[in-house]
Order: structure tokens, then C-alpha cells, then sequence
């Protein structure tokens, strides 16, 4: 019996560290290997750029490789679908801007992503500055002046977008609902070919984005009305916002941040933000996103996601007032 014991003892011994050591083992810090960070959008973007720059020096921070992996589609969604569907680990982040996580939720058509109920936000970082501007031909030098002639156009003032429903399409229509104007839509595929319309003279006014916008501002070929954001921007600081122009409140921003799988350990969520935070306060960093064309714009956990519930919330209204296009 004593020798049956001692054996029992023995392997009841052997047994008790292996479990200890496979403990250890998956106990490790976060994080112990290499981390992926899905961007959904194609190389060469903008929101690509800032990855790449959050994920080169993340890395470093972190002391593992951030692995940058590219899967484009669905306006920024089926990237943050895989996302969603990973392990909740806080090993596979991914890149999420407006359009996927506020905006196409509340569409008729929306993608199969629940943005606030699939991810965790880990950190905004980023505003891309949107712009209104008009042809030097309209004649228009000041947000009031277009808010008049506008006013004084009741079968409506043309404006050009990138797209139904995308970030410069919603300015639009935040403007139109809060300085009661009738203003119609018109959509381009990109900021570029809608610049193109407005030096043409096809086109009175747009928002667009500021990179494609500005080197023609500074030409005096457009003239900037506004930026969108509620501060002005620090790649324009000298155009005034639209809230400055007349239009009290007034806030459109298109923006981007970092999320994880929902579930994900606070841990390992708080040691991402913290590291992300102490990217994006670097001046060099910040000058790299500028050189992009985008502002840095550092929000934590708890602060993201209040933003994030706004800023649906705001665009659930909107959207909501806007007629359904032609079929």
C-alpha cells in the first residue's frame, strides 16, 4: 500500500506541474508573440499609412512585431468582420474609420458587423480634416455669403461628395439640416474628380477632403468656406471652421482608431492603448500623420467609446432625414 501511495503521490506531483507549467506558459505578459493588425483597406491609403506608421513604432513599444495585413472591402467593414471573428486575445487589432463603424450600421443594407457589440474600442487615433470649398468662379468668399446664396436658391444648391452616405456626404447633410438649406447631393468617386468639376466650373461647391483640396486653395483657384471639424485644422489652421463660419455646433469628423475582438482582456486592451497613446504623442509621429494629410487625435477605452455612441447617434439622425436614392 505504501508503494502504491508513493507512486500515486509521484505522479499526482508530476501531473500538478505540468499544470503549473502550462499555466506559466499561457500566463506569459502581454503580449508574448507577434501581433496582427488587420487594416481594411487597400496599400497606399491614407488610413494604410497611418497603420503602418502606429504599427512600426507600436511594435517597438511593445517589444513584438505588429504584422500589418491588408483586406479591403465592404467600405472598411469585411477586414473588421475578421476581426470581430478572431480571438479575443488583443493579438489580431484592426483599423476602423467612420464609415464602418457609425455609419454603415444604420443603412438599410448594412454590412454583417455590429461595430459596438463585436469590437472593443482600444484608441481614436486620428481626424482626416474635411473641407467645404467652392470654384473661385461662384464668386463665394465666406461661409455666410454661400449660406445666403443658398438660402436665396429654392429649387437647390448643387454640392459634390465622394459617394451616397460617405463622410463628405453626411457634412453636407448635417449643414443643409442645421442652416435650413436645400442642398442636392452629388456624387463623384473621390475627392480628386469632384476638385476636377469645381476648377472646371461644373461644380459651385463640395466637401471633399483637405489634401485634395488644398494645394488649389492656396492656388486661389477654390476658396475654402470651412472645415468640417470643431477645431480648425492643423494642416489649414488658417481656414476657420464652420461652426466659426455661422453655423453654431456645427461638427462633421471623419476619423479612425484601433479596435479588438469584444471580450478581449481589459489587460491586454489597456496595455494597447497605453502604448498607443505613447506613439501618438510623439512629434514625430505626429509629423508623419500631418504629412498625411490627418491630424492625430489620441482617445483611450472609456473615451472612444462614448465618442463612438455620439457620434452614431448623430449620424443615425441624419441618415434617417435623407431620402432614399433612385433606383
Amino acid at each position: 500500500m505504501k508503494i502504491l501511495s508513493t507512486r500515486f503521490n509521484a505522479r499526482a506531483l508530476a501531473s500538478t506541474a505540468l499544470a503549473l507549467c502550462a499555466f506559466a506558459a499561457t500566463a506569459q505578459p502581454f503580449p508574448s508573440k507577434p501581433v496582427t493588425l488587420v487594416v481594411p483597406f487597400a496599400p497606399g491609403a491614407s488610413a494604410d499609412g497611418i497603420a503602418r506608421i502606429v504599427g512600426r513604432e507600436l511594435s517597438a513599444s511593445l517589444g513584438q512585431p505588429v504584422v500589418v495585413d491588408n483586406k479591403p472591402g465592404g467600405g472598411g467593414a469585411t477586414g473588421l468582420i475578421g476581426v470581430a471573428k478572431s480571438a479575443p486575445d488583443g493579438y489580431t487589432i484592426g483599423m476602423g474609420a467612420t464609415g464602418a463603424i457609425v455609419v454603415n450600421p444604420n443603412l438599410p443594407d448594412a454590412a454583417p458587423l455590429k461595430p459596438q457589440e463585436q469590437l472593443a474600442p482600444v484608441a481614436k487615433v486620428a481626424d482626416i480634416p474635411l473641407v467645404l470649398v467652392a470654384g473661385a468662379k461662384t464668386g463665394l468668399r465666406d461661409l455666410r455669403g454661400f449660406i445666403e446664396k443658398a438660402r436665396a436658391t429654392p429649387e437647390g444648391t448643387s454640392y459634390g461628395t465622394t459617394g451616397q452616405y460617405t463622410a463628405q456626404h453626411l457634412a453636407g447633410e448635417l449643414l443643409a439640416s442645421m442652416a435650413k438649406l436645400k442642398l442636392v447631393a452629388v456624387p463623384y468617386r473621390g475627392s480628386g474628380p469632384a476638385v476636377t468639376d469645381l476648377l472646371g466650373g461644373q461644380l459651385p461647391v463640395a466637401v471633399v477632403d483637405l489634401t485634395s483640396a488644398y494645394p488649389h486653395i492656396k492656388s486661389g483657384a477654390l476658396v475654402a468656406l470651412g472645415v468640417t471639424s470643431a477645431a480648425r485644422s492643423a494642416v489649414a489652421p488658417e481656414i476657420p471652421t464652420i461652426a466659426e463660419g455661422g453655423v453654431p455646433g456645427y461638427s462633421a469628423t471623419a476619423w479612425m482608431g484601433l479596435f479588438a475582438p469584444a471580450k478581449v482582456p481589459p489587460e491586454a486592451i489597456e496595455k494597447l492603448a497605453g502604448a498607443i497613446q505613447a506613439v501618438v504623442a510623439k512629434p514625430e509621429v505626429q509629423s508623419q500623420i500631418v504629412g498625411l494629410a490627418a491630424e492625430p487625435r489620441y482617445l483611450g477605452p472609456a473615451g472612444f467609446k462614448s465618442f463612438i455612441h455620439a457620434e452614431s447617434d448623430k449620424w443615425a439622425g441624419v441618415i434617417a432625414s435623407i431620402p432614399a436614392p433612385q433606383k
